[in-house]
């Protein structure tokens, strides 16, 4: 998915990068940080699914973190609005309502698991607030927006989970 993003992007230009390598290592880092305090997202660990690991953390979590972001960016993006803030609030929104929906179905299929099996509202506020920084990054930064390959994701995205969520 990744590689789909990338290359369907049009006007690559440095600060595409910069946006990607932000998304990742802050996505990377937020839950790294997470995983060994607990002071970000709740008390949790992940399982085997998401591959490799440094620190309990799989690397393939700051894709995720990109593919989130830049789907919805993608996705408010084609609503018009001109004020990034508002477009990031509004994001940081559609990036929590779908971790409501994913977070059954990854621990479910052992992406992570939660102490206690509750998942607490501080895993949502910080979804929130780090979905609010990194989509300000993605309407702030300078490359080319509009790519319907995001918006295809987002749905994808959204479709994937919802349908394990309803799955017997």
């Amino acid at each position: 998915m990744l590689f789909l993003i990338v290359r369907s992007q049009k006007g690559k230009n440095v600060y595409f990068l910069a946006f990607l390598l932000i998304c990742y290592f802050a996505g990377f880092f937020a839950e790294l940080a997470g995983v060994q305090t607990g002071l970000i997202f709740g008390n949790y660990a992940y399982g085997a699914t998401l591959g490799y690991k440094i620190a309990g953390t799989p690397l393939m979590i700051g894709v995720n973190w990109i593919l989130v972001i830049y789907s919805v960016g993608m996705v408010v993006d084609r609503m018009g609005i001109n004020n990034a803030v508002a477009a990031a609030a509004l994001g940081a929104v559609l990036v929590t309502i779908l971790d409501v929906i994913i977070e059954p179905v990854a621990v479910r299929f052992d992406y992570w698991s939660w102490h206690g099996n509750e998942i607490p509202l501080q895993n949502y506020m910080g979804w929130l607030v780090l979905a609010f920084f990194l989509l300000l990054s993605f309407f702030k930064l300078p490359f080319k927006k509009g790519n319907p390959a995001g918006v295809v994701l987002f749905v994808v995205q959204f479709a994937f989970f919802v349908i394990l969520l309803t799955a017997n």
